[in-house]
């Protein structure tokens, strides 16, 4: 396996591999647009490789110093349970300051294993849905 940091990632692997992982169920793999400017404007992504085939990304929006939104975390699912999302995670964090949070919202289903690996459960995200407005 190979781990590679801001590798080139077109977006048509990065649709197969949500595919072929839970995580394409979860976002609009359909949408060529939105997952276009999905991976191209990431700041940072940790990729797993099997020769030219990608089988894992973590694919961030952070500042570096203080936050980092860790938005899709996906293993191909014939290489999933192998510590390929560990590793990737544990990789994002080395890019990261001192100083700097990882910051994820997962899937209730699993919640057990972000817990087991050492995060901490935050009760305090909001959303604003695309179609939502700000009032008042």
């Amino acid at each position: 396996m190979q781990y590679k940091i801001n590798a080139e990632i077109s977006t048509d692997q990065f649709i197969e591999l949500l595919e072929q992982s839970t995580l394409g169920e979860r976002r609009p793999v359909s949408n060529r647009q939105c997952m276009e400017g999905m991976i191209n404007n990431s700041n940072l992504t940790v990729s797993a490789w099997d020769k030219q085939q990608l089988v894992g990304i973590s694919r961030c929006v952070t500042d570096f110093h203080y936050a980092c939104y860790l938005s899709d975390l996906a293993v191909h699912k014939d290489y999933q349970s192998k510590g390929i999302g560990k590793k990737l995670q544990s990789m994002t964090q080395q890019q990261l300051g001192p100083l700097c949070k990882l910051i994820l919202i997962a899937a209730p289903a699993a919640d057990p294993y972000y817990e087991h690996i050492g995060f901490t459960r935050n009760e305090r995200c909001w959303v604003l849905g695309p179609d939502d407005r700000i009032s008042g």
